[in-house]
């Protein structure tokens, strides 16, 4: 399959590939996917505890939310389209010592055709605003999971207030992220994601945004998702 035929951005591809040295690095541009995973985690736990099951997360780049998912007792399969991110994953999971946790270069359109209905629960996570067709991500979570089984997103809004904060500012004045990492156009709302998973067959649990003091650097859920936010849906069982 070439690279033009999947779903996937070359130049996005690129952008993660040049820093992926730096995704364990907590000083780094990656700080920020380091400060929120305590909070996505605890989130993820207290609707679906992933002790035992098994779970696959979609765009994982190096391996932050994979590896702590391993870390909680799950059996994780971390996949990624970006091979120098899916490297750096593999070293740190080999260094840290953890168990439970593998990672493959493929797609989750390939990984769905390959392994429909074989996962207990999956992760797609700050990455639907970096591919050209996020519905057809969506669609291929639906296929992995299991009857039942949950599906958690992360994303970014689309409106003026987002554009400000997560561009303008996060990017652009508080150096929190690289330049460039997001393109507005590709930013999705809450609605246009909540109309993804239905069409996928997805049922939404709960929407929750994320909330951030950029001077102390503190997190925090609330009801507000005009920039960030999370979204938990289950497959319904089979009638």
């Amino acid at each position: 399959m070439t690279a033009e035929k999947l779903n996937a951005d070359p130049a996005e591809l690129a952008k993660f590939s040049e820093l992926a040295h730096r995704w364990w690095d907590l000083e780094s541009e990656f700080r920020p996917l380091h400060d929120i995973n305590p909070l996505r985690l605890e989130w993820i736990e207290s609707l679906a505890p992933v002790s035992g099951q098994r779970l696959v997360d979609v765009g994982c780049g190096g391996g932050i939310l994979a590896d702590s998912l391993a870390r909680r007792g799950a059996q994780v399969l971390g996949i990624d389209l970006a091979s120098k991110a899916l490297k750096v994953a593999q070293v740190h999971a080999l260094e840290a010592g953890t168990k439970g946790v593998k990672y493959r270069e493929i797609s989750a359109e390939a990984l769905a055709a390959e392994m429909p209905g074989q996962f207990d629960g999956v992760t797609c996570m700050e990455m639907l605003e970096h591919v050209p067709d996020p519905a057809s991500v969506v669609r291929a979570c639906a296929t992995l999971v299991k009857p039942g089984g949950w599906v958690f997103f992360s994303t970014i809004n689309r409106n003026a207030k987002a554009f400000a904060l997560a561009i303008v500012g996060a990017e652009y004045v508080m150096g929190m992220l690289p330049r460039g990492t997001h393109e507005y156009a590709k930013l999705l709302r809450p609605s246009e994601l909540a109309a993804h998973c239905r069409g996928a067959g997805l049922e939404l649990q709960q929407m929750r945004g994320l909330q951030h003091n950029p001077l102390t650097r503190r997190y925090w859920l609330s009801e507000d998702t005009g920039v960030n936010y999370m979204v938990a849906t289950r497959r319904p069982l089979a009638s």
